[in-house]
Formats: C-alpha cells, sequence, structure tokens
C-alpha cells in the first residue's frame, strides 16, 4: 500500500493498519519515490527514494509493516536498456534491499523491463539476462540475504507492437528460462 494509506482511519477512528491484522492480512509497503530521468541517456529512468529510507522502514516496520516494494523500470529500444541505466537501477534495487532487511523488512525486488515497444521476445530476453544478472550481482555486493527476499521479474514478452507473436507456452518457455538463469 502507499504510505498515506497506512495512517488512514475509518470514520470511526479505527486504524486501516488494525483492521488488516484484525483479518489475517499481513500489511506491506510502496517504499520507492517514483522514477527521474537519468541524465545522458535516451530517456531512460531511475527510481529514487534511497535517502531516508532506513529511517521510513523503522517507522513502517513499528506501524506493523513487514514487507516493502520497490520498483525500478528500464526500457529496450535503441541503446536501451543501456549498462548506466541497468547499473543505476540494479544498485538501488539492492541498496533498498540491504536497508529493508536492516529494518526487519522483507523487500519485494522488482527489476521491471517494459514492454513497450517492437522488439521481438528475444530482444526482450536478452535484455531481461542482463538486467536480472546485474541485479542479482548488486544484491550480492550489498549482502542482501536472498533466501529473505522475492524478486518479482517480468514476462518475457515481445514488445506491444511487434507483429510477430507468441504462444502462452513460448512465453512462459521463455520466462522460466530466463528467471532460472540470473535469478
Amino acid at each position: 500500500m502507499f504510505e498515506e494509506t497506512l495512517e488512514q482511519k475509518t470514520k470511526d477512528g479505527k486504524p486501516f493498519l488494525e483492521i488488516l491484522k484484525e483479518r489475517g492480512v499481513i500489511p506491506g509497503i510502496k517504499v520507492d519515490k517514483g522514477v527521474v530521468q537519468i541524465a545522458g541517456t535516451n530517456g531512460e529512468t531511475a527510481t529514487t527514494g534511497i535517502d531516508g529510507l532506513g529511517e521510513r522502514c523503522k517507522k513502517y516496520y513499528a506501524m506493523g509493516c513487514r514487507f516493502a516494494k520497490w520498483r525500478a523500470v528500464l526500457k529496450i529500444g535503441e541503446g536501451m536498456p543501456s549498462d548506466m541505466a541497468i547499473t543505476e537501477n540494479a544498485h538501488n534495487l539492492a541498496r533498498y534491499a540491504s536497508i529493508c532487511q536492516e529494518n526487519g523488512l522483507c523487500p519485494i525486488v522488482e527489476p521491471e523491463v517494459l514492454v513497450d515497444g517492437t522488439h521481438t521476445i528475444e530482444v526482450c530476453a536478452r535484455a531481461c539476462e542482463r538486467v536480472f544478472a546485474a541485479v542479482m550481482n548488486a544484491l550480492l555486493k550489498q549482502d542482501v540475504l536472498l533466501e529473505g527476499i522475492l524478486i518479482k521479474p517480468n514476462m518475457i514478452l515481445p514488445g506491444s507492437e511487434c507483429k510477430e507473436t507468441k504462444t502462452p507456452q513460448e512465453i512462459a518457455w521463455y520466462t522460466v528460462r530466463t528467471c532460472l538463469l540470473y535469478t
């Protein structure tokens, strides 16, 4: 959920988190602060929110959250995803995961390679291989306990404007193959 939802109350003044807990729901929080354009790239972005994340995670844990989510968005296109965008986003995902674990939250690590474009499924698979490998490497460099995270990779798909279609079985094969290689 979003930060503002954490502090909302019912008309009776009962905290929303209390209602969730009573119903057996384990609350989580989206902790990234959105994206900014990376200078020197073709409109590629990096996710922000590392500054002050430790303090925010402490607060969220005290409020009852037990997991957090951070989404990095990468594009496929001419020269994209660039090494710069991959490195920046992988580093931020790993720092986020480390900070969450230090504060008792299970991090959901979401490196998302967008489906926008005319690329083939093979191009998507190669781009995702590069992204997933960089994310795993960054997680290891930050001493993130891999057994204590959830990785939420995207499906491997042809671009949304690609003329070539793939069967659900082909999409499943590419997705599982790519995820098993690097996650």
